[in-house]
C-alpha cells in the first residue's frame, strides 16, 4: 500500500508528438527520460530506479543503464497492463522510494505508434504483436481470430454495444461519444504539443465520419503517433530539495476485470479493472469524486471515457449523458477532462502524457490550457482487455 503523500513527482519530460519520428522506440524513451531529469534538476546518472513500459521488446532495465549512464541501478520493474501500465507503475515507484529501495525512480513509456506498427498498415505483424501483448495468446489465436475478432476496436465494440443496449438509445450514446471527441479536440487547440492543434473538429465533422466497427466512428478512436513521455518519482522528503514544486502521489490502485483474458464470457461485461481500483484509491486518499478538480481519463476510445466516469463514481451507470449535459467536461465544466487533448487529440504514448499533463496542471504550468487553481487531480489508465489503474495527485 502506498502511504498517502509519502512520494512525489519532481520531474516530467516529453518528446514532440509526430508521425514519422525517424528514431527508434528506445531513443524516444531515452529523450523523454533525459528531459524529465533536466526538469527535476538532476543528472541522468543519478537515477537509481527504473520501471520499463509494458510493451514487448521496447526497453529493458539494462537499456536505461546504458542509455542514461546510470551509475548504480538498485531497483527495476516492469508492469504488464497495457495502457494501464503507466499509472500502475506510479504505485510501484512510490513504494520503491518509500522503502528506500531507490532515491529517484524513472517511469517512462513511448513508441513509434504511427511509423512502426499501425493497425491499418502492419498486417500480420500487427496481429502477432497483439497476440503477444494481450493475455492468453492461445485464446486469441484459436477461438477469436478464426471468427474475425482481431483488433482492439472489435473487442471493445462488444462492451460498447452491451452498454448501449442496457442503458441508452443509439442517439443518446452517439451524442455522448461525440461530446467527448469534440471536447478533446477543443482542448488540443490550447496545447502546443498536441498533434491535432490547428485541426479543429465540429459535431458535423463527427457525424459525417464513417463507422469503423459499430458503434465506433473514426473520431471515436485514439490517434496513432510517435513519441514518449516520462516522470521521476522520489520521496516526499527528498522532493523538498528539488527545484520543482512537488506533486504528491496521494493514492494509487490497480484493478483487473473478471476473466481478464476474455471479454465475451465475463459475468458482467461492464465491470472493468477501474470498477475495483477506483474505490480503493478513494479510500486510501480519504477522498471521493466530489473532491476532484480535474481528471485525465485514458481515452483509447470515446466510450471508454464515458464508462470510466460511470465506474469511478462521478455518475451512476446510465447517467453519463446527463452528467455531460449538466456538469460538463470542458474547461468551464465542473469536471474538466483531458485538458491536454488526450489520446484522441494530443498523442498516444500509452497514457504517460496524461500523467505529465496532470503534473503540469498542479504546478500551474499548463499554459493556455491551465485551469484556475486546481489542487487535486485524478489520472486513469486502461489497458489490454479492461485492466485499470487510478492515481490521485495533489499539490
Amino acid at each position: 500500500m502506498v502511504l498517502k503523500d509519502h512520494a512525489a513527482i519532481v520531474g516530467i519530460g516529453e518528446t514532440d508528438y509526430v508521425r514519422g519520428s525517424g528514431l527508434s522506440d528506445l531513443a524516444l524513451i531515452l529523450r523523454a527520460s533525459v528531459a524529465a531529469c533536466r526538469d527535476a534538476g538532476i543528472e541522468p546518472a543519478e537515477i537509481d530506479g527504473v520501471i520499463a513500459p509494458g510493451l514487448p521488446g521496447v526497453a529493458s532495465a539494462e537499456d536505461y543503464v546504458a542509455g542514461l549512464g546510470i551509475r548504480d541501478l538498485t531497483f527495476s520493474g516492469r508492469i504488464e497492463m497495457g495502457g494501464a501500465s503507466a499509472v500502475a507503475a506510479l504505485g510501484h515507484a512510490a513504494q520503491a522510494v518509500e522503502s528506500g529501495s531507490a532515491r529517484y525512480v524513472l517511469v517512462s513509456t513511448g513508441w513509434n505508434g504511427y511509423s512502426s506498427m499501425r493497425l491499418g498498415k502492419g498486417g500480420d505483424a500487427v496481429l502477432r504483436m497483439l497476440v503477444n501483448t494481450l493475455p492468453n495468446p492461445r485464446f486469441r489465436t484459436n477461438l477469436e481470430h478464426p471468427y474475425g475478432l482481431l483488433v482492439p476496436m472489435q473487442y471493445y465494440s462488444l462492451h460498447a454495444r452491451r452498454w448501449i443496449h442496457e442503458y441508452y438509445s443509439e442517439d443518446e450514446a452517439t451524442e455522448a461519444m461525440a461530446t467527448v471527441a469534440v471536447t478533446m479536440r477543443q482542448y488540443a487547440q490550447h496545447n502546443p504539443k498536441a498533434y491535432m492543434r490547428g485541426r479543429p473538429l465540429t459535431l458535423e465533422d463527427y457525424y459525417k465520419a464513417p463507422t469503423l466497427v459499430e458503434p465506433l466512428r473514426i473520431f471515436d478512436c485514439c490517434l496513432e503517433t510517435d513519441g514518449a513521455a516520462a516522470v521521476i518519482v522520489t520521496s516526499a522528503e527528498n522532493a523538498k530539495q528539488n527545484k520543482r514544486v512537488p506533486v504528491y502521489i496521494t493514492a494509487v490502485a490497480e484493478g483487473h476485470p473478471d476473466s481478464p483474458d476474455d471479454v465475451i464470457t465475463r459475468p458482467d461485461i461492464l465491470n472493468m479493472g477501474i470498477t475495483k481500483a477506483a474505490p480503493r484509491a478513494f479510500a486510501a486518499a480519504g477522498l471521493g469524486p466530489a473532491d476532484i478538480d480535474f481528471a485525465e481519463i485514458y481515452d483509447c476510445f470515446t466510450f471508454i471515457v464515458l464508462r470510466q466516469l460511470e465506474e469511478i463514481g462521478f455518475c451512476r451507470r446510465g447517467e453519463v449523458l446527463k452528467f455531460l449535459q449538466e456538469q460538463g467536461i470542458g474547461m468551464t465544466g465542473k469536471l474538466p477532462v483531458n485538458t491536454h487533448g488526450g489520446l484522441l487529440s494530443q498523442a498516444h504514448v500509452v497514457g504517460m502524457n496524461h500523467v505529465v499533463e496532470a503534473v503540469r496542471q498542479l504546478r500551474s504550468d499548463a499554459g493556455e490550457a491551465q485551469l484556475p487553481d486546481p489542487h487535486i487531480g485524478l489520472v486513469t489508465g486502461y489497458g489490454d482487455l479492461g485492466d485499470g489503474a487510478m492515481v490521485i495527485l495533489q499539490n
